[in-house]
C-alpha cells in the first residue's frame, strides 16, 4: 500500500484556485460589458460626452479602456506561467524529477518558475554543502511575476484624479456668471442658469466616470494580484518541498565524495 505524503495531497487540490485567472477576468470584463450595452442603449454614454464640456469624461473613457489591454495582457501571461508552474509540478513528482534538474534535460516547460529552478541548480553546484537559502532568488522571482502590475494601481489614481480635476472645473464652470449677476437682468439670470447647469453636469459626470472607473480598474488588478501570489505560493511550495531536498542531499554526497 503506497504513502502520500501531504505535499501530494496539498498540490494537486491548488489547481482548481489556480488555473482561472484569465477565465475570471473574461467573465468580469463581459458583465462590465453588458452593463455598458445596457447604458449605451438608455443613452447614457451620449448624455455624458454632450454634457461634459471639458471632454474629461471621454479621457477617463479612453483610459480606462488602455488600462483594461494592460491587464488583459498581464493576466495572459500570469495565466501561462500558472500553467507552466503546474507542469513543472508534474514533471518534478514523476520519474523523471531527477533528470529535470539537470540544466541540459530541458524537461521543464518555459517560465519564471522553471528559471528560478534553474537558478537554485546553478547556485547549489557553486555552494558546498548545507542548506540552500533561496530568499534572494525568490525576491527576484517575486519582482519578475508582479512585472508591470503596478500600473494598475496608477491608472485608478489618475481615474479617479481625473474626476476630482473635472469636479473642480465644473464648479468654477458653476460659479463664474455669479460674479457678474445683475438680479434686476431676468436674460441675464437666465442665461446665468443655463450656465451653472452646464457646470454641474461638467462636475457630476466627470466625477462619476472617475469613480466608476477607478473602481472597476481596482477590481480587475485586485484579481490579477490574487492570481500572482498563487503563482508564487506554489512556486515556493513546490521548491521547498520537491526541489531544494534533493539539491540539499546532492550537495552533501559531493561534499562526502569531496572528502
Amino acid at each position: 500500500m503506497s504513502v502520500v505524503s501531504s505535499a501530494d495531497r496539498v498540490e494537486p487540490a491548488r489547481d482548481a484556485a489556480e488555473r482561472g485567472p484569465l477565465l475570471l477576468w473574461m467573465i468580469f470584463t463581459g458583465l462590465t460589458v453588458f452593463a455598458a450595452v445596457v447604458l449605451a442603449r438608455y443613452g447614457y454614454f451620449h448624455l455624458m460626452v454632450a454634457s461634459d464640456r471639458t471632454y474629461i469624461s471621454s479621457v477617463v473613457a479612453v483610459l480606462y479602456l488602455v488600462t483594461c489591454c494592460h491587464c488583459f495582457w498581464r493576466t495572459r501571461a500570469i495565466a501561462r506561467e500558472a500553467d507552466a508552474a503546474r507542469r513543472c509540478r508534474a514533471v518534478l513528482i514523476g520519474a523523471d524529477a531527477e533528470r529535470a534538474l539537470e540544466p541540459d534535460a530541458q524537461l521543464l516547460p518555459k517560465g519564471l518558475v522553471t528559471n528560478h529552478i534553474y537558478s537554485l541548480v546553478t547556485k547549489a553546484r557553486t555552494q558546498g554543502a548545507g542548506r540552500l537559502d533561496q530568499t534572494l532568488l525568490l525576491r527576484t522571482l517575486a519582482d519578475r511575476l508582479r512585472g508591470s502590475n503596478g500600473f494598475g494601481g496608477f491608472a485608478s489614481d489618475t481615474l479617479m484624479k481625473l474626476g476630482l480635476l473635472g469636479t473642480i472645473i465644473g464648479f468654477i464652470i458653476m460659479l463664474a456668471p455669479i460674479a457678474g449677476l445683475d438680479v434686476n437682468d431676468k436674460l441675464a439670470m437666465k442665461s446665468s442658469m443655463g450656465l451653472m447647469s452646464d457646470g454641474m453636469a461638467v462636475a457630476m459626470y466627470t466625477t462619476l466616470a472617475g469613480l466608476v472607473g477607478s473602481i472597476l480598474v481596482r477590481i480587475q488588478y485586485y484579481m490579477l494580484d490574487a492570481a500572482t501570489g498563487r503563482v508564487f505560493s506554489d512556486a515556493v511550495m513546490l521548491t521547498e518541498t520537491r526541489v531544494t531536498p534533493r539539491l540539499e542531499r546532492a550537495m552533501d554526497r559531493a561534499a562526502e565524495q569531496g572528502a
